[in-house]
């Protein structure tokens, strides 16, 4: 059944009750009223523009709100099952809903959280709280070899490309980005004309296929990428290595989403399934990967240039550190993109066992860095599973300057998590090539609920890093969260994990580090 024909049902069978009304019985009238009603709901359901279901699916989408009436002791029940297959302590995705419409309230009698179980952790407040600052801080992004440094926003948009979003999902989070003085990323699927339409600054990702700068053979078009790593809003670049869900593996977008527009901004043949190669054809070694991240530097006239990886061999990152230090140069920024990040699809082994974790992704980087004295000029982004202020503070203690935001950006334009995204039947109009699917999203209305929902998680984290008597990111410190090993026990991150200090590897590696340290090759990826 079309989406309008449950209301041409009702709206004739109105018109028929009438009609017996006035030629048979007035008891007919009494049949008139509920077709009459259903007809006119479904109506306003296809004209209103706040939710996206509705418009899709008229009258019957209204089962869905019906559940979250009756939260928590039914929906609560499958949200909490249905957040990557795995349990969760609370509705992450109501807070980012309430956030964006900008109906975050505060909530009567405590947690529901079992604060001793084992791996519960939690920030630590101060007795001397400080106030919370007017003005959110930014982070300078631009080492001594960038000629165009960027003050990035303490949250972002994470990768997401145009092809696995709609259109209207890449207006809106560029338009909200524009709002609110944040940063997207582009994903690896090109830059397209509703990443550049709002205005919003961007991050433009390019992967293994090098779309939007790429040869007919896909190779990478050096011309090409200068060229449109130009525009005034690509604040920076970004080389990605490898994706948090699928690392080792390249990205699919299957063909019946590669219309002829996704087909110009990707530069590959309309209609057929694009599969991303698993590794670059541009570099082969550390020092070569290292020396194109300054290329693409130099191309993007000297605007910041950095690398996205979800973390595997500290040794391989290590010996990218070394070459670093032997040519002189380095990434601008590192965005670590843990392995429990979300993506449209992905093999259920490499989501569940391919990957380093976020927190241990960023120790890793955040260490290597500041055991090779290269901390100071290099920022490190952090990705996967922030969605609140206390994800984003945690990410800040561990040893990230900012956060990016993926899946809570989408449940800000109205994401309901039906699982569609590969099938190109997304019920809400955000991961769909049907226009007909993609015009229930409205631009407008989704561009001021993520505004809303980065403005308050922004605001939410600041407000608990005041409660930690902290004004700045740089003031958090590892002992200022703590974990809970099991009931009767709990540390610190400074106890829990080991924390290098300024250029120890370059002096006296500890024993803990000296084996990778002395096996990491600038020259040759050594497993």
């Amino acid at each position: 059944m079309t989406r309008i024909g449950i209301i041409v049902l009702a709206l004739v069978a109105a018109l028929a009750a009438t009609a017996a009304a006035v030629g048979l019985s007035a008891y007919w009238w009494f049949a008139v009223l509920p077709p009459a009603l259903l007809g006119g709901l479904g109506l306003w359901d296809l004209v209103q523009r706040r939710h996206s279901v509705l418009r899709n699916y008229p009258v019957l989408g209204h089962a869905r709100f019906l559940l979250e009436r009756i939260r928590p002791e039914l929906q609560q029940y499958f949200i909490e099952r249905n957040y990557d297959g795995r349990p969760f302590d609370r509705d992450v995705r109501s807070i980012v809903y309430e956030r964006a419409k900008g109906t975050d309230a505060e909530e009567p009698y405590g947690t529901e959280r079992d604060v001793y179980q084992p791996g519960h952790e939690f920030l630590v407040p101060s007795m001397a709280p400080c106030p919370v600052p007017k003005t959110p801080p930014r982070v300078r992004i631009g080492g001594p070899d960038c000629a165009r440094p960027y003050d990035m926003a303490l949250l972002n948009v994470s990768a997401m490309s145009f092809g696995s979003l709609s259109a209207n999902a890449v207006l809106a989070l560029n338009g909200g980005a524009a709002a609110g003085g944040f940063a997207q990323d582009t994903g690896e699927g090109g830059l397209s004309e509703y990443h550049l339409r709002p205005g919003g600054d961007l991050i433009w990702e390019i992967g293994t296929g090098y779309f939007g700068c790429r040869t007919d053979t896909g190779e990478f078009d050096a011309a090409e990428f200068a060229g449109k790593a130009a525009h005034d809003q690509v604040k920076c670049v970004s080389l990605k290595l490898s994706q948090g869900a699928k690392p080792g593996i390249g990205g699919v977008l299957p063909g019946a989403k590669v219309n002829a527009e996704i087909a110009g901004v990707r530069d590959v043949p309309e209609g057929r399934t694009v599969v991303s190669p698993p590794y670059h054809r541009v570099f082969s070694t550390p020092r070569e990967l290292v020396l194109f991240v300054a290329r693409m530097r130099e191309l993007a006239q000297g605007k910041p240039t950095g690398l996205k990886l979800c973390v595997g061999s500290r040794r391989q990152f290590l010996a990218v550190c070394k070459a670093m230090l032997e040519e002189g140069t380095a990434p601008d920024f590192i965005v670590v993109d843990g392995a429990e990040g979300g993506t449209g699809a992905a093999p259920l082994e490499f989501a569940d066992h391919v990957g380093t974790p976020l927190t241990e992704g960023l120790n890793t980087v955040h260490n290597a860095l500041v055991g090779t004295g290269l901390r100071d000029r290099i920022r490190i982004g952090a990705s996967g599973k922030i969605a609140t202020g206390s994800d984003l503070v945690k990410r800040m203690v561990q040893g990230a300057d900012y956060g990016n935001s993926a899946r809570a950006m989408m449940f800000a334009v109205g994401c309901i998590q039906a699982q569609k995204c590969h099938t190109n039947k997304c019920p809400t109009g955000v991961t769909t090539q049907d226009p007909r699917r993609a015009r229930a999203l409205d631009v407008p209305d989704k561009t001021a609920r993520v505004r809303r929902f980065q403005e308050a998680t922004v605001a939410s984290a600041l407000q608990i890093m005041a409660s930690m008597g902290v004004t700045d990111p740089g003031q958090l410190a590892p002992h200022m969260l703590r974990r809970r090993v099991d009931p009767g026990t709990e540390r610190s991150f400074a106890e829990l994990y080991e924390w290098l200090g300024p250029g120890e590897l370059l002096a006296a590696p500890p024993a803990s580090w000296a084996a990778d340290w002395k096996a990491a090759d600038p020259d040759r990826f050594t497993v």
